[in-house]
């Protein structure tokens, strides 16, 4: 992993991603040990489309919620099985195209209206459509109990609707188990009800646990015994069918590295800044608070050089608020030096603003388990994408 890191470093001039396939396999190793038996992974690709592939055959299922990681995950050769089409909003020629080509794998149903186009398709294209409804957290997602209750009890009127189960997911950064065990147990009762007035059993529970990742200092996470609690809360539910964990950042954010070069030095009020080729739309902390905590990195080559300054690192873009760290202690740095943040895997090439200012898209590498670098995106310059393009009448 370190030599490949090493050569990248001399290679690229501009800022870079890396996730590595050795600590995200690691990684699902732990989960497993950790969790209930019974429980099968579903990871959500919003987290971070670049590595599907990598997790083909690594866990159960994968949640797409979007046109758009349908066809990556279609192109990284995901069996449609595996797919549990999701989001609160789905494009209906987008679905019925799905249903259409034969689609085999879980479609959810975010409201009646979702459901209700389910159960039109299965009769326009006289097939079987597998179908998941989504239990409101009390949020814009998923629907209220009660509607859910009228689906079941309509089933005998939609023989191509097979419904397979409950979704359900409340949050993220979730590090309370009482929390967990108030949820779990709400939804060991409606399973319950479920059975009990409608002679309804559900195969599966799609559960979004929304574990937490410490991503800045000073935080403390106990993970082993959050995991562990948490295990036992679900050998104590009544409902044994196969619970299915939606997992995010929890399985992707320690694989990822963020590289980012440090370009300018200056001192500006008493303050001594660091800027560097990268920023906010590039690198994306889930509660960073405008640099209010301090995340991991390092200096690259200097990890073994004793801190003796304090320094703010800012970002390329034209905005103040684009400060990624305030007054961390660093070794002696210098223009070209490389920082590395740690635990980028989840959202941090997605969620920035990454179409201000019109800067280029960092590239995208996946180190493999035998060490060797595979770029999978290059750097992408996004003034393709803000350049209008008048259209002319007639051509």
């Amino acid at each position: 992993m370190e030599q490949a890191i090493d050569r990248l470093l001399k290679e690229e001039s501009s800022a870079f991603y890396v996730f590595d396939t050795a600590v995200l396999r690691e990684r699902i190793a732990y989960l497993r040990r950790h969790l209930p038996e019974r429980a099968a992974l579903c990871y959500a690709v919003k987290a971070n489309p670049f590595i599907v592939r990598e997790l083909k055959g690594a866990v159960e299922r994968f949640e797409i919620c979007s046109p758009g990681e349908t066809e990556i995950c279609m192109k990284a050769g995901i069996d449609p099985e595996e797919m549990v089409i999701s989001g609160v909003y789905k494009t209906p020629s987008v679905t019925e195209e799905l249903v259409r080509g034969g689609f085999t794998g879980v479609i959810t149903a975010e409201s009646l209206t979702q459901y209700r186009q389910l159960c039109e398709l299965s009769e326009k294209y006289s097939c079987r459509i597998k179908v998941l409804p989504r239990l409101t957290n009390g949020s814009q997602f998923g629907m209220d109990a009660e509607d859910i209750e009228n689906i079941i009890a309509s089933l005998p009127e939609h023989p191509g609707i097979e419904i397979t189960g409950i979704q359900y997911f409340s949050g993220t950064q979730k590090t309370s188990l009482k929390r967990f065990g108030r949820e779990l147990e709400q939804l060991d009762r409606f399973m319950g009800e479920l059975k009990e007035r409608h002679g309804f059993e559900a195969k599966y529970l799609e559960y979004g646990t929304g574990f937490p990742v410490a991503y800045f200092e000073g935080e403390e996470l106990d993970e082993d015994t959050l995991l562990d609690g948490f295990t036992e809360l679900v050998n104590s539910m009544e409902f044994k069918g196969e619970l299915i964990l939606e997992l995010g950042r929890s399985i992707a954010a320690s694989c990822g590295r963020y590289f980012t070069h440090i370009v300018d030095i200056k001192r500006c009020k008493g303050v001594d800044y660091a800027l560097v080729d990268g920023g906010m739309h590039q690198l994306v902390y889930f509660g960073q608070y405008m640099a209010m905590k301090k995340p991991l990195f390092s200096v690259a080559g200097k990890s073994e050089i004793i801190p003796g300054k304090q320094w703010t690192v800012c970002g390329a873009l034209c905005s103040m608020n684009d400060i990624i760290v305030k007054q961390a202690e660093l070794p002696e740095i210098e223009t070209g030096d490389v920082l590395c943040f740690e635990n980028a895997g989840a959202y941090c090439m997605t969620e920035g603003i990454s179409l201000l200012l019109s800067r280029d898209l960092p590239a995208v590498y996946i180190v493999k388990e035998d060490g060797s670098a595979v770029r999978v995106r290059r750097t992408f310059e996004t003034r393709q994408l803000n350049t209008p393009k008048y259209e002319i009448e007639g051509e």
